[in-house]
């Protein structure tokens, strides 16, 4: 039994985050910066939980959506007849910070092909991950080429191996989700803005909401299922909101007086790239369609924008940790001040 997602004290902006993600996975994945036992990994296998069941090629081994993206072996398949279809529930994924190149990325065994004629394709984490939540705990302890080969994945949706001539790809579409204490250590700029959007995470200080945890805790460790009746309705309600979201998405205009918000912010805090105006425009497009509305306004632009550029700002030499957050701040509210 897993903790409901609806229950969870606090940490709005690492929820909202996440649920973006979910209804664009095309906004890139989630940073979380803070310290640990603040829910972190309980917000994300929770969120999961939550979610309907995907759509999935029958017997698939990287869960192939049967009218996307399909693997080599699908693909194969298709040409013999219909793929016939299942369905599985969304899944978090581990990545180790020891892990190697094959075990990321999979191998192929070139002897088996040589002497049967037929490719085996031994898959790695990302042919796990495909359609899945990719969760790194300490991204910013793991070796370079690794983070290099995951974000490249990410951003291509598709992961290819290729050996003596022999290749075979399939789909690596999941939302990656990675955490890091700052203090541990850096990440570089250019991997930084790999990620969508980023939240710093701190444990609550409120006494209520302390307490909270502690009485929302001792119940599920008491009677997780009885917990879990008590959550069933919000839980469903939030899964049903989310789905409309996603239908919702589409139909949400992206006219040139919301561009212009969008880079009158970047252009303010003279960013590098492009990246992050697409990220805005994503985030903020997923936020009108989760409240519910026609069209994507200003507070949509602003609240995209506290997720989306916090980690992509330049710090100053010696300058202290934090003073993104208020150097973010005043931009916003000179660029697009609150009505």
């Amino acid at each position: 039994m897993i903790f409901p997602f609806t229950a969870i004290v606090g940490q709005e902006q690492l929820k909202t985050a996440l649920i973006l993600n979910v209804i664009d996975p095309g906004i890139g994945g989630l940073l979380i910066m803070g310290e640990k036992g603040t829910a972190k990994s309980t917000a994300v296998r929770s969120l999961a939980e939550l979610l309907p069941e995907l759509e999935t090629v029958r017997e698939c081994r990287f869960q192939c959506d049967p009218v996307g993206t399909l693997c080599s072996a699908c693909r194969e398949r298709l040409t013999m007849g219909t793929l016939p279809h299942d369905r599985k529930k969304m899944r978090v994924i581990e990545l180790p910070l020891g892990i190697t190149e094959d075990r990321l990325v999979g191998t192929l065994d070139i002897e088996h092909a040589l002497r049967h004629g037929e490719k085996r394709f031994e898959a790695g984490l990302l042919g796990d991950a495909n359609r899945n939540f990719l969760y790194v705990d300490e991204v910013n302890l793991l070796e370079d080429h690794i983070i290099d080969l995951l974000l490249d994945s990410a951003a291509m949706g598709v992961n290819t191996v290729e050996r003596e001539g022999i290749s075979f790809s399939h789909p690596a579409r999941f939302i990656l989700v990675g955490t890091m204490n700052p203090e541990e250590g850096d990440l570089r700029p250019q991997l930084l803005d790999r990620f969508g959007l980023c939240v710093q995470v701190t444990g609550l200080h409120d006494r209520e909401q302390r307490m909270d945890i502690l009485r929302r805790k001792a119940a599920f460790d008491d009677d997780p299922a009885a917990f879990g009746d008590q959550w069933r309705s919000p839980q469903q309600e939030l899964c049903e909101k989310i789905a409309k979201a996603r239908e919702r998405l589409p139909s949400i205009p992206l006219d040139d007086a919301i561009l212009e918000q969008i880079v009158s912010v970047t252009a303010a805090l003279r960013l590098d790239g492009h990246r992050a105006d697409i990220v805005i425009m994503k985030a903020a497009r997923s936020l009108a369609a989760f409240r519910e509305l026609a069209e994507v306004g200003t507070r949509e632009i602003r609240d995209a924008a506290l997720l989306a550029l916090l980690h992509r700002q330049k710090r100053l030499p010696f300058e202290e940790m934090g003073k993104e957050q208020g150097r973010l701040n005043a931009v916003l509210e000179e660029t697009l001040p609150c009505a």
